[in-house]
């Protein structure tokens, strides 16, 4: 049975009356928040069909492949930061790209040792070995209740019968336009006649539908094995990739225990390497903690938010990587004690800059998705997908309908290097056969005695300041419309500079962060597209929000007795 090893070990250590009290308190209601409203039908569809919210993730995650191809897909991977309500289990699906086995340090790097940027941003030669497909299949098998081509039905559905092309799809694809005119499948499948459809241009993607349908009926098999392997390698090498068909019969995905901590008595539980997203979380929630926040004026709390955010960023740099080949302090990283010491380097008046913090060792998102699922017995899934730049690597080996990721590109290429989204690393996240890339997602549980939140985004790098915000809302009293909507601010150690998004601080609040020393960077529009629920556990009330940003759909709804 799926769960009966994990509940026997936690019953020896949990008491009866408090496995009692977890299995009564129960929202109720099911929730779905999404980047796409027919990924959230999708969600709805099987939570109806007697699903949980496992199931229900499975199913938005399929879909979002299918009509949010810029963002995420099978040919990619992420993270499920999973919760069972029966046992309380709290556990992390690793599905993270791995590097081909033939990969090296220098792939990317010219003949004269410097980094080539377009080498990890097209082509096949950018992309990492997917996992998303195989964490489907886990997760299925490890915690939903309905058979796998269940969950992927709607996802097939919306492959063969296509969805109408949006505002913004026109926008990502006209982006990747030319680096799509460099593969004739993704720019037969993307493209029409080689400009940006239309909109309200129905896409079909049929290979894509016979892939998902090989999955559907023979899990990691149909897609690590037999034809749709044989495709992908084929493809991936004929567009320039080192990748093999042992490659694909050797990814692995590996569950995790996630990292836990505390913030103003609010449990957070976030993503552990590979993904950087809960180290640098809750490091700069925890150098918050030394600070009266709710005392503090609109910029002086800012600024201080702002200094956490640059001492996380920069650990993060010189430490993170792969946890199955580095060595992290992550138990320093997120100590309470240690937080105190940098907080104290932290002055209100000033801020510090990042050429005066320790140097990183260098010796030996954007475009990312993301899904938040409640169901009424109180399971959640939170989600974060990517395959890393918009639309990936551009590349589509013939007959799969499988966009490769670019995730090569989330490997330090060369020490203290920005890759595409600014940021650097070290030899913690050098690029070497079997790794994953360090990632900056964040999907994230928060827990207190009166609410539970789900909640996580794309973005890049700027993933984990969105979500540090929106876990501020949360501390604030603040409902999913608020953690959602906030305006947003980022700084990651380098460049030194606080980015902020379109129209997110007002003149005076400009001047005020320029005389402390910040230097300010407005982004060209507003950025993130955040998901959240939450679960008020005296009212019972249930709510969820998709960002105003995006083109997402939230939904909350009591279901039909199951």
């Amino acid at each position: 049975m799926k769960h009966l090893r994990r509940a026997l070990l936690l019953c020896l250590v949990t008491t009866a009356p408090l496995a009692v009290a977890a299995r009564e308190a129960t929202p109720g209601q099911d929730a779905v928040a999404s980047a796409h409203a027919l990924a959230t039908a999708a969600g709805h569809t099987v939570l109806a069909a007697g699903g949980n919210a496992f199931d229900a993730a499975i199913a938005v995650a399929a879909a979002l492949a299918v009509v949010e191809p810029y963002s995420s897909g099978i040919g990619g991977g992420g993270f499920f930061l999973v919760h069972d309500a029966r046992n309380q289990h709290d556990g992390m699906v690793d599905a993270r790209e791995t590097a081909p086995a033939a990969a090296t340090a220098t792939m990317f790097l010219d003949a004269d040792g410097k980094v080539a940027p377009a080498r990890s941003l097209n082509g096949a030669l950018a992309a990492g070995i997917p996992g998303l497909p195989a964490g489907l299949v886990y997760v299925s098998k490890h915690y939903a209740r309905l058979p796998l081509a269940q969950d992927l039905a709607p996802a097939i559905a919306l492959a063969n019968q296509g969805f109408a092309v949006s505002e913004h799809y026109a926008i990502m694809a006209g982006f990747r336009a030319p680096a799509f005119k460099q593969d004739s499948d993704a720019a037969r499948i993307f493209l029409r006649d080689g400009k940006v459809p239309p909109l309200g241009t129905v896409l079909t993607q049929p290979d894509l539908a016979r892939t998902l349908t090989a999955i559907a009926e023979h899990g990691n098999q149909g897609f690590y094995g037999g034809d749709i392997a044989r495709r992908l390698v084929a493809g991936a090498r004929a567009d320039g990739g080192i990748w093999s068909a042992q490659d694909l019969t050797g990814y692995r995905v590996k569950e995790r225990a996630p990292l836990v901590g505390h913030y103003q008595g609010i449990r957070v539980v976030s993503a552990a390497p590979p993904s950087s997203g809960g180290t640098v979380l809750l490091e700069a929630l925890n150098i918050l903690e030394n600070f009266k926040l709710g005392e503090l004026n609109k910029v002086d709390r800012m600024h201080v938010v702002i200094e956490a955010m640059r001492f996380a960023y920069r650990d993060r740099a010189d430490y993170l990587g792969d946890p199955d080949y580095v060595e992290m302090p992550i138990a320093h990283l997120i100590d309470k004690t240690y937080a105190r010491e940098l907080s104290a380097k932290i002055d209100i008046n000033k801020a510090t800059p990042s050429a005066n913090l320790p140097p990183v060792t260098t010796d030996p998102n954007h475009h990312t998705t993301h899904l938040s699922v409640m169901d009424s017995e109180g399971n959640r899934v939170a989600a974060t997908l990517s395959v890393n730049y918009p639309f990936g690597a551009a590349s589509v080996p013939a007959g799969t309908g499988v966009l490769l990721n670019n995730e090569m590109d989330d490997f330090a290429t060369s020490p203290l290097t920005p890759n595409a989204y600014g940021l650097v690393g070290g030899s913690a996240n050098a690029v070497a056969a079997g790794r994953r890339p360090l990632s900056s997602m964040t999907p994230t549980f928060l827990e207190s005695a009166e609410r539970i939140g789900v909640l996580g985004t794309p973005g890049g790098s700027r993933i984990i300041s969105m979500v540090l915000l929106g876990v501020l809302e949360f501390a604030d009293g603040g409902d999913p419309e608020k953690m959602v909507s906030a305006p947003r601010y980022h700084h990651q150690y380098l460049p030194d500079q606080v980015e902020y998004e379109a129209g997110g601080l007002d003149a005076a609040t400009q001047a005020a962060l320029i005389a402390k020393g910040h230097k300010l960077n407005e982004s060209k529009r507003r950025y993130g597209n955040m998901h959240a629920i939450t679960w008020e556990r005296a009212t019972g009330v249930v709510k969820a929000a998709s960002d105003p940003r995006g083109e997402g759909k939230a939904e909350v709804w009591t279901p039909a007795a199951k």
